[in-house]
């Protein structure tokens, strides 16, 4: 479907339950989703894309918002209210989105989200090492360094993951540059604003960066359900799917 100065892959499940648009992490695409999708798609016309540069969709040529981007795939299928869950940079968008238009969101799910305004939590020195393996073209490289950062739950070869990461890494050199820069203040100092009824997800194997970000958020969202998942990390729609899918519904019926 057609988005400002580009295109981006969406599906609908169609139906005549609510609207719940899935919004896929950065170490992911929508496929991420997919072990949840059949549960929630029994209650919810369930909406989700790829972020340009990701999954099925093509990479962007022009500065390009996310939330904006949102706002084009809820137009196409015209959808004027929606729950909106978010994973990782997912959660950042459906956050940004609800300070942008509170009237058209209905419920927030937020697994291991990120949120703009906030310092990056990836350490300097790993940074530096993920700009070493781009510059040498080893995939390989990037997608250990991954797991070992946010896969931490894993066990053996951990192909799930792993192919989750192989398929986004691309993303990140792809679709960064042209991202729009974020809005001022960032949405960290205005998580008070948020009014809609919400739930946060952390994992407690997840980069400890995250897991005290994801705390403080918590009680910065008015009401906000905190949960702590034991046994998982940044990956918690594959790790399980089941609780991640309650938690969802748990949102949209509160």
């Amino acid at each position: 479907m057609p988005v400002d100065g580009g295109e981006v892959w969406a599906d609908d499940s169609g139906g005549d339950g609510p609207p719940l648009v899935l919004l896929h992490p950065a170490v992911g695409d929508s496929t991420i989703w997919d072990g949840l999708v059949p549960r929630l798609a029994g209650r919810h016309r369930v909406i989700r894309h790829d972020v340009r540069g990701y999954g099925c969709s093509p990479a962007p040529t022009t500065r390009f918002s996310p939330v904006g981007d949102l706002v084009r795939v809820l137009g196409h299928f015209g959808v004027e209210r929606a729950a909106l869950a978010g994973s990782s940079m997912g959660g950042r968008t459906a956050i940004d989105f609800t300070l942008a238009a509170p009237e058209r969101v209905t419920a927030l799910a937020l697994l291991c989200p990120g949120v703009s305004g906030c310092p990056n939590l990836t350490p300097p020195d790993t940074m530096a090492e993920i700009a070493r393996l781009a510059r040498a073209g080893d995939m390989d490289g990037l997608v250990a360094l991954g797991l070992k950062l946010w896969g931490t739950a894993g066990t053996g070869d951990d192909a799930e993951a792993a192919a989750q990461l192989r398929a986004a890494i691309p993303g990140w050199f792809s679709t960064y540059p042209y991202l729009e820069p974020e809005p001022e203040p960032g949405a960290f100092e205005r998580l008070g604003e948020i009014r809609v009824p919400s739930v946060l997800a952390l994992g407690e194997q997840d980069q400890p960066e995250v897991v005290l970000l994801n705390e403080d958020m918590a009680t910065r969202i008015p009401g906000c359900r905190l949960v702590r998942l034991p046994g998982i990390d940044h990956f918690p729609t594959l790790r399980d799917p089941e609780t991640s899918a309650t938690l969802i519904l748990d949102a949209c019926r509160r």
